[in-house]
């Protein structure tokens, strides 16, 4: 029998855990209904129907039971059955006799499976396919623990009933799983659902409704910077902007495919006239049809859209988080529209774009190639031939660049294959981010075209590319990857003058104007506060430099600089390093003092903080 990965053999041991927590779950709560119990990233979960919710003492019982059972080496046995005696074990258990009847009549396209059942000892027994230890002594009792509750419908369906969901973490070691604990407090602490209401970047509004954000004029602000620079990025690149309305009728998603494929994720509207429109959930037809209002020549291409516009998809409340998962987002989204001699040229031009943004961020990037699932031909558009000619291409630009590169198979769009950049955070998590796809079904849809060197039409083929993707999304993983602390250039309060006394209060003014003047964004605090509440609530606010003037700086015309780095006085004309845009350095015996002698000239300061925002430097890293 072949041996194990490591990897499967950790997934064996999460899966056998998510049926000792059910096991330990049942012997407090005999009567307990079963929902589904799988293996996630990191741990597993466990959905039960319960006579009353969890506490946090339940789940301390549940851990000690399952450590006891651990300990008792009990064996793993599973065999297969029929569906008659499988109904007779679970007749008690609804949700499993749910489960079983879908065994029996599989949806269309999708091959039947054998039922089988997995075995605990005899302490535990469950509809499952396998994927367990062969005996409990293969778990290490340090390495795992019941880490959270949450409610969670039964099979993702608000109209079905509430279950409550047992989380529960699970690593090789106990020192694997200490140090994911660590990360994932450090993770809370740098939540955008918490910083960003406090650095008032957005809210939400129970009156305007779940997973549609509203944006403060802070949040607006580094929106904007974000897309003004993916627009510069695009400018160069020979991109036009266009716009289009946020509905449509019905009858251009049945042309893309879109309304078969997606109809139950659309936010429906029905005219007084009776005709059924849908706010749009992705912009690609639009695009396709400012590119079809005319004829082309192979001359004319490629042609090359730009649009950042918000799209709708009705996502269920379970699954909406903070700016992560929402109903309105923002894509900055691109569309080429150009023959497949050209593909690969423009694939590299957006790689190019999104090398250039990411490196800004300090993310490393490496690709997933996103290819289409053989096992289910049904969830594609499109023939055999023309996702492996896509796929191909899609391949032959990654091997060229020599790319950090993994495969995702199923991970295509519905009308073609795409290569996703994933980026890891400060904090070792990784998230897609950017994407360019390849798609050869929606121009045959469409019947886009261009008239080749003999006059004849030529199908085309369309690009899709997002550099951030949803903004929304992006932001959150900024927020979190800098802790709030943005660099000098998207901060959207860069300074904030805090004057000594009243009596420089007209010269903190006049430090602002100068400042605001030459294009950077400042805050004054005049003194109706003392001065240490003013700069704490400075640093709360993540403001990267703190201004302190006085009247030593009123004489000589200087600013006292602090950074938010460590809350300590920076001498801002000591290093070279600020020339490059860094923030300056400082010795620790000066940051442990927090002494003020870090005065410079203001317009030494200005200049330095424009060369800051202009070269988008890091300033320093989280």
């Amino acid at each position: 029998m072949p041996r194990s990965s490591p990897a499967e053999s950790l997934d064996h041991v999460r899966h056998s855990l998510a049926h000792l927590l059910a096991a330990a779950v049942l012997k407090k709560f005999p009567k307990a209904k079963l929902g589904i119990g799988p293996t996630i990233e990191n741990g597993f979960y466990y959905d039960f129907k319960l006579p009353r919710p969890i506490t946090p003492d339940d789940l301390k019982e549940f851990e000690k039971t399952m450590r006891e059972l651990v300990r008792q080496k009990l064996p793993f046995s599973g065999r297969k059955l029929m569906p008659a005696e499988a109904k007779k074990i679970f007749k008690d258990q609804p949700f499993k006799l749910e489960l079983i009847k879908d065994f029996m009549h599989p949806p269309k396209g999708v091959k039947k499976q054998p039922l089988s059942i997995y075995k605990t000892g005899d302490v535990f027994l469950d509809l499952c396919r396998g994927g367990h230890v062969k005996n409990t002594s293969e778990i290490n009792t340090d390495s795992f623990t019941l880490e959270k509750i949450a409610g969670a419908y039964w099979r993702g369906d608000e109209k079905n009933p509430q279950l409550q969901r047992i989380y529960g973490l699970a690593f090789k070691s106990k020192k694997e799983l200490e140090e994911y604990i660590k990360l994932q407090e450090e993770a809370k602490k740098r939540d955008h659902k918490i910083l960003g209401p406090a650095l008032d970047l957005f809210t939400f509004s129970d009156l305007v409704g779940a997973g549609l954000p509203l944006w403060t004029p802070k949040g607006t602000l580094v929106r904007n910077l974000l897309d003004d620079f993916v627009w510069k990025l695009r400018k160069q690149a020979g991109y036009e902007q266009v716009d289009i309305p946020h509905i449509t009728k019905k009858d251009l998603y049945e042309t893309s495919g879109h309304w078969g494929k997606f109809q139950d994720d659309l936010f429906k509207i029905k005219t007084r006239e009776g005709h059924l429109f849908a706010m749009k959930p992705m912009n690609c037809p639009h695009h396709a049809q400012i590119y079809a209002r005319r004829p082309w020549s192979y001359r004319d291409l490629p042609q090359r859209y730009a649009n950042t516009t918000k799209v709708y998809r009705d996502e269920q409340s379970g699954e909406l988080s903070g700016l992560s998962r929402v109903r309105a987002i923002t894509q900055d989204d691109a569309h080429v529209f150009c023959r497949l001699s050209q593909a690969e040229g423009e694939f590299l031009k957006i790689w190019s774009i999104v090398h250039e943004f990411y490196e800004t961020f300090g993310f490393n990037l490496r690709i997933r190639v996103s290819t289409h699932d053989p096992k289910h031909p049904e969830k594609y558009l499109g023939d055999k031939k023309k996702w492996k000619l896509a796929e191909s291409i899609l391949w032959k630009i990654v091997k060229d660049k020599k790319a950090d590169v993994f495969e995702g198979v199923g991970e295509a769009a519905f009308y073609g294959p795409k290569l996703d950049f994933m980026a890891k955070d400060s904090l070792g998590r990784e998230w897609q981010v950017a994407t360019i796809q390849l798609d050869v079904n929606m121009p045959e849809r469409f019947n886009l075209t261009c008239a080749n060197e003999e006059g004849k039409p030529e199908r085309i083929v369309m690009i899709h590319a997002a550099i951030m993707g949803s903004i929304e999304r992006f932001l959150s993983v900024i927020i979190e990857h800098f802790a709030g602390n943005f660099p000098l250039w998207l901060a959207p309060v860069q300074m904030a003058v805090l004057p000594v006394g009243e009596k420089f209060n007209a010269y903190a003014r006049e430090v602002s104007e100068k400042l605001s003047a030459a294009g950077l964004r400042v805050e004054t605090s005049v003194a109706n506060e003392t001065l240490s509440k003013r700069i704490r609530d400075a640093e709360l606010q993540k403001i990267p430099y703190i201004l302190v003037v006085g009247e030593k700086e009123e004489g000589a015309g200087t600013v006292s600089v602090r950074t938010r780095l460590r809350g300590a006085v920076a001498r801002f004309g000591e290093a070279e390093a600020c020339l490059r845009g860094a923030v300056a350095r400082f010795g620790e015996a000066e940051a442990r003092r927090g002494g003020n002698d870090g005065a410079v000239k203001l317009d030494q300061f200005i200049t330095k903080a424009r060369r800051e925002v202009e070269d988008k430097t890091l300033g320093y890293q989280n």
